[in-house]
């Protein structure tokens, strides 16, 4: 008897189910059948939009492959026309570093102008990989180190010159310089000379960091020589003559008479 209580209990219980069911789905059905056509939908437009993206990556990928080769081809017009425009109209990676390629190659064209926009250009880009917009940055003082004052310099440089940043040696190198420019050598000293015991400092910054060290110390010794003192305007010029001797009496005893 037992056995046939818990069989119907069990019966009461799936029927009681498939009652819930059946009103959930009539109630619902309307919902769930577009939930799921959404999902299919939502499902279908990432998969297009990934693959429009692969496609789209893909083009611009072979089109800094064929402005590369140009540029290894020394094809300079050419490849400057191919990356000006991947810069121009690509939002990828791929944009970011057409532009380094295309500063570079206005760098060597003599359009240091040119240069200076493209790179700032992309350092103002936020969607650009942060290692390439500090290189952007570190590129355009340098462009501006002959022309801008200290200030100036400082303003563009000083958080790349802080710790943790990858270009802080070369940003404290110019910084360094443009300081040394304006004869500022307690500042110039501040920056270039713990760049000799600096790890990563390269041997060629390091040698070029000495001879601006030894010529701000032959500089400021010269500084700190009095200057020559100056003849006295009152005191009479003397040549460099030596003094005549007399000339003897020629006059005989017969003139005297």
């Amino acid at each position: 008897m037992a056995d046939d209580n818990d069989s119907l209990l069990r019966e009461v219980q799936e029927e009681l189910r498939r009652e819930q069911m059946q009103r959930i789905w009539e109630r619902y059905n309307g919902i769930i059948i577009g939930a799921g056509a959404l999902i299919v939908f939502a499902v279908g437009g990432y998969t297009y939009m990934k693959n429009s993206r692969i496609a789209e990556a893909e083009a611009r990928g072979a089109e800094y492959a064929s402005a590369l080769q140009l540029s290894e081809a020394k094809n300079a017009d050419a490849a400057l026309a191919s990356f000006e425009k991947i810069a121009a109209s690509s939002s990828s990676g791929y944009s970011a570093l057409a532009k380094l390629h295309l500063a570079g190659a206005q760098v060597k064209a003599d359009k240091s102008a040119d240069a200076l926009k493209t790179y700032e250009a992309l350092a103002a880009d936020t969607s650009a990989d942060p290692l390439l917009r500090d290189f952007a940055k570190l590129q355009a003082a340098s462009l501006r180190l002959s022309d801008a004052d200290f200030t100036e310099i400082q303003n563009r440089l000083t958080t790349l010159a802080s710790d943790g940043s990858a270009y802080r040696t070369s940003a404290n190198e110019l910084l360094g310089l443009s300081a040394f420019k304006e004869q500022k050598y307690s500042e110039a000293r501040k920056y270039l000379e713990p760049l000799l015991i600096d790890p990563k400092a390269s041997a060629a910054i390091q040698d070029r960091i000495k001879i601006i060290l030894a010529q701000i110390a032959s500089a400021e010794v010269a500084q700190a020589q009095p200057a020559s003192a100056e003849p006295s305007k009152s005191e009479p010029a003397t040549s460099g003559a030596l003094p005549t001797k007399e000339e003897p009496d020629k006059t005989t005893d017969q003139d005297k008479k």
